[in-house]
C-alpha cells in the first residue's frame, strides 16, 4: 500500500477499499456496466454504503440513488461510495454536501462541500467545480482529495493528485498541474499575506483514487505512466532544479 500521512484520521478510514464488501460490490457493479447500467436498468447508484448516511433529511438505504442537487450527511463511522454519470465519489465520515446538477440529471457540475472530507475521481466535461467555505477548484479531468476542517474555521484542504486544476482562494488564483499529488490549503486568514498556500499530502491513498478511478473505467496518471512520484504534496513524478510549489512565492507576485 501506498505511503500516506494521517492528519486528524485514522488508517482504518482510509483502507475501505480493503473490505470484502466493497469488493464484492465493486465487481457488481462493473458486471452491470457501471453508471452507464444504473441510468439503463434504473437500479441505484450506491456502489458501498456503512453506517448512518442522511440524503436530504432520510435515511439512504443500499438500494436508492443518490441524484445531483441532493444534501448528503454521513454520520460518526459512516462511509459512502457513489456513480454520478462519469464522477465517482467517496464521503468519509462527519461529512455534509451537495452534489449539484450540471447539464442533466446525471452530470455533476458542482461538489459544495460544507464539512468532512470526499476523494473524487472526474471524466472529462464541461466546466465544473468543487467549493468549500475557503477555496473554489475549478476542475476539468481529474481525481482529487478535498477535507473541510471546522474546528480551524473551516480551513480547507485541496490536493489535485492528478490533473489540472484552476485554485482560487480570496484575491490569489493558480493553476495546479499534477502528475502526482499537488495539495493546497484554503486559508480562513491570510497567512504570510496569501490565502492560498502550499500543503503536504494528507489523508488520502493512492489505492483510494485508483479503485475510485476504476468504477467510472479510468486509470489514475502514475497508473497510465506506470510509475509514481514523491508523495510530498508538490505534484511531480520527478524533482527537477527550479521546481516548486505554485503557491509558494511571495505575497502580490
Amino acid at each position: 500500500m501506498s505511503h500516506h500521512e494521517l492528519y486528524g484520521r485514522t488508517d482504518s478510514e482510509l483502507l475501505w477499499f480493503q473490505r470484502r464488501s466493497f469488493l464484492k460490490a465493486a465487481a457488481a457493479w462493473t458486471a452491470a456496466g457501471g453508471a452507464a447500467g444504473a441510468v439503463a436498468q434504473s437500479r441505484g447508484n450506491v456502489v458501498e454504503l456503512t453506517g448512518e448516511v442522511q440524503v436530504n433529511g432520510s435515511r439512504l438505504l443500499p438500494d436508492q440513488t443518490v441524484l445531483t442537487g441532493d444534501r448528503v450527511e454521513t454520520g460518526p463511522g459512516a462511509n459512502l461510495v457513489f456513480v454520478i454519470g462519469n464522477a465517482s465519489f467517496l464521503v468519509r465520515q462527519n461529512s455534509r454536501l451537495v452534489v449539484e446538477r450540471g447539464s442533466s440529471l446525471n452530470v455533476a457540475s458542482v461538489l459544495r462541500l460544507v464539512t468532512g472530507a470526499v476523494a473524487s475521481v472526474w471524466g472529462k466535461g464541461g466546466a465544473r467545480q468543487i467549493i468549500t467555505p475557503t477555496m473554489t477548484a475549478g476542475i476539468r479531468g481529474t481525481g482529487v482529495y478535498t477535507e473541510v476542517f471546522p474546528q480551524q474555521n473551516h480551513r480547507s484542504y485541496f490536493c489535485n493528485c492528478y490533473g489540472v486544476v484552476d485554485m482560487s482562494a480570496g484575491a490569489d488564483a493558480v493553476t495546479s498541474r499534477a502528475s502526482y499529488h499537488q495539495a493546497f490549503w484554503g486559508e480562513p486568514q491570510p497567512r504570510n499575506g496569501r490565502m492560498l498556500t502550499p500543503a503536504k499530502a494528507i489523508n488520502h491513498t493512492d489505492e483510494e483514487l485508483e479503485y475510485l478511478a476504476r468504477l467510472v473505467n479510468q486509470r489514475t496518471a502514475w497508473q497510465i505512466a506506470g510509475k509514481k512520484g514523491v508523495k510530498d504534496g508538490k505534484g511531480y513524478m520527478e524533482e527537477k532544479p527550479g521546481q516548486g510549489h505554485p503557491a509558494d512565492r511571495p505575497a502580490g507576485s
